[in-house]
């Protein structure tokens, strides 16, 4: 029995982070989202090495926004949103909420993201204008594949990493790949500002239209000259432009306290995927007989999670139930598959793909964080060990 409860997460804002940002909230800053926004928002941009960055107040939001934008700022052929069967809930709910049809694709069982086969039979079936595409737990998706194919086939792409902050493809860091990435800096991911989200793009235009979307409409964000040119052709003068909305925005920004912790964030972040990394890969040697994910080729896995996959659903309770007795955090594989959820069924009726519906009955997750040690490693490994005594998967 271990004597310590070892939790899925551990916070990345220590107490060096709150002694620091105890010292800064005696200047008496401004919180609201400010200088300090955009400090972060161009720092972020270097670290994962785009053009632009747009820091808004959740991964989920981030998602919503990109979603929006994509619609907004392209006169797309339909209103298909391919989307994984294996992700996280506000990856299907904006496509819902904003009134698109989602189409569902199934996951692969080696690197946990889509399946590239499926994904191409959707592509010429329903021609969907957009891909949203989730790496899980860290693990990179078969990105050169992907992206080939939504050239070939003129789909935009949406990337959502809020799981893999520092994963790489042959030595680029997944965020880079899409239109538009997403990310999540909500405790427990990677880093943390408390809740937060971000935005990556190489397009002005799309970065433009982020940040209007982000404060209500109006075109307090931009730059001088988009601004100039907006209110010059609505004919709006510079005192109507105060309360003038050239988009139907929302309100999803953060705040400037919480991109002074993501500052300070970065400044350790490497060092933390270091970490998870190496984890990574100890727990790949203790496993690797069960069953345990592929990296694709040249990737680099910045790991959320370790997925683990039972011989069955009895066996997946049997075995978190055996976790939770030994003070070992675990949840259900993400959500299993988004087409048994009840908010699709209730819409569209159950959808089950083959391999979604492995993981939605066999799938699970054990923690991975960046203060775990080798120790708790093992002993999590050695439970579920003794729990399979031959391989789950053939």
């Amino acid at each position: 029995m271990s004597q310590n409860k070892i939790t899925l997460a551990k916070d990345t804002i220590d107490n060096s982070d709150i002694d620091h940002l105890i010292e800064w909230l005696k200047t008496y800053p401004r919180l609201t989202k400010g200088e300090m926004t955009i400090r972060f928002e161009e720092e972020w941009s270097k670290w994962i090495g785009c053009k632009y960055s747009v820091f808004v107040n959740s991964g989920s939001s981030a998602n919503l926004l990109m979603l929006y934008a994509a619609f907004e700022l392209y006169q797309l052929r339909n209103k298909k949103v391919a989307v994984p069967a294996l992700g996280w809930a506000t990856d299907l709910s904006p496509i819902m909420q904003l009134g698109l049809e989602p189409i569902l694709i199934d996951c692969n069982l080696e690197n946990l993201a889509v399946d590239v086969k499926h994904l191409e039979e959707i592509f010429i079936q329903e021609k969907p204008s957009v891909l949203i595409l989730v790496s899980v737990l860290g693990l990179s998706p078969h990105m050169k594949e992907i992206v080939d194919l939504c050239k070939l086939h003129n789909v935009i792409l949406l990337e959502d990493n809020c799981e893999s902050q520092g994963s790489k493809y042959n030595g680029v860091k997944l965020g880079n790949f899409g239109l538009m990435s997403s990310f999540s800096t909500y405790y427990g991911h990677t880093m943390s500002t408390i809740e937060g989200g971000m935005i990556t793009t190489n397009d002005k235009a799309v970065y433009e239209i982020l940040k209007q979307l982000r404060s209500h409409g109006w075109d307090r964000d931009l730059d001088q000259a988009r601004q100039n040119e907006l209110r010059s052709q609505w004919g709006i003068d510079d005192f109507s432009a105060l309360y003038t909305f050239y988009v139907p925005g929302f309100n999803l920004r953060s705040t400037d306290l919480q991109a002074y912790l993501g500052l300070r964030q970065l400044q350790k972040v490497d060092s933390m995927i270091e970490n998870r990394n190496k984890n990574f890969h100890l727990f790949k040697r203790y496993l690797s007989s069960l069953w345990f994910p592929e990296e694709v080729e040249n990737s680099y896995t910045s790991s959320f999670c370790i997925p683990i996959l039972a011989k069955n659903k009895s066996n997946k309770i049997k075995l978190a139930k055996r976790l939770f007795e030994n003070q070992i955090e675990c949840r259900p594989l993400i959500c299993g598959s988004m087409g048994t959820q009840p908010f699709y069924i209730k819409k569209y009726g159950r959808k089950e793909l083959p391999n979604a519906k492995i993981i939605d009955e066999q799938g699970l997750y054990i923690p991975n964080h960046h203060l775990l040690s080798g120790q708790e490693i093992e002993f999590m490994c050695s439970c579920i060990s003794n729990e399979f005594s031959e391989r789950i998967i053939a």
